[in-house]
């Protein structure tokens, strides 16, 4: 067996041993077992679930298919269809653990249904609170309540700042990426130069008299660093912490930095076709 043969039964296993830790940690805490779907509809860029919870509360879960790591939820429509959307669940693993939060929203729809699809219209903008909930696995290590609140809360403020600069005018020649592996392949050279392959790193980002220091076991030029990035982002990113964010919560850097495009795709009018059970 080759060599890319073993490479890709080992990712499989790596991908797939994700997966059973994130179903792990929701049975833990009985998550898993909360609330059940009792009708679902789909189109091409949503979905939605219709819930029940154990005290027979309703309930609607919407899913972005370009994003399936949140969930955008709501409370059950009144008689005129009319719903609020509440929160936003986020769940992302990374090959250390993973993080899991609940983000209060704000916003107004509006669902009608009939017997074989669903008419899900959004006018107005979704404007998100604050994280109000939240878990953390790190290795062996759970971590809950205000820790995890706190740790949580601080690495939405720097990834947001982040997006902020990713999004920004001073980056004009960044590509629209359709997928989190684009986006990552774009965006890993340019943030961390430092430690990918001299192939990869862009064009004369180290100049004779670059300043360096140590962090996190690595060699950062904190010149390359004053030459490319907004003021707020260089202790970040000479830290070391911006690496660890990046390890531990790409995919979340990647909703942050696609949040316009997220809720455009929710705006309007979308049918969607009603799913057999």
């Amino acid at each position: 067996m080759g060599n890319k043969h073993i490479a890709l039964i080992t990712l499989s296993l790596f991908c797939t041993g994700c997966v059973l830790m994130e179903k792990a940690g929701r049975a833990l805490d009985g998550s898993a077992f909360v609330e059940k779907k009792t009708a679902a509809y789909r189109s091409s860029a949503l979905a939605i679930q219709q819930m029940r919870g154990k005290a027979g509360e309703d309930s609607l879960i919407i899913t972005v298919s370009s994003f399936p790591t949140i969930k955008i939820r709501g409370s059950a429509p009144n008689e005129q269809g009319e719903f609020t959307i509440t929160s936003l669940d986020y769940l992302g693993s990374s090959p250390h653990g993973w993080n899991e939060y609940r983000l209060d929203l704000s916003g107004t729809g509006n669902l009608e249904l009939d017997e074989t699809s669903a008419t899900l219209s959004i006018t107005g903008e979704i404007e998100t609170v604050g994280i109000s909930s939240g878990r953390i696995r790190r290795y062996d290590t759970r971590i809950t309540g205000n820790e995890a609140l706190t740790s949580l809360r601080n690495r939405r403020e720097r990834l947001i700042t982040l997006a902020e600069w990713l999004n920004s005018p001073e980056n004009p020649d960044a590509k629209i990426c359709d997928s989190q592996n684009q986006f990552e392949k774009y965006w890993k050279p340019i943030l961390f130069p430092e430690i990918v392959s001299k192939k990869k790193r862009p064009a004369g980002w180290q100049r004779e008299g670059d300043q360096w220091v140590r962090a996190e076991d690595i060699r950062w030029n904190t010149s390359y660093t004053e030459r490319v990035f907004s003021e707020a982002l260089r202790p970040i990113r000479d830290s070391g912490t911006m690496l660890r964010d990046w390890e531990e919560s790409l995919d979340w850097i990647y909703v942050e930095c696609e949040w316009n495009r997220i809720t455009e795709t929710l705006l309007g009018e979308t049918t969607l076709q009603k799913q057999k059970k």
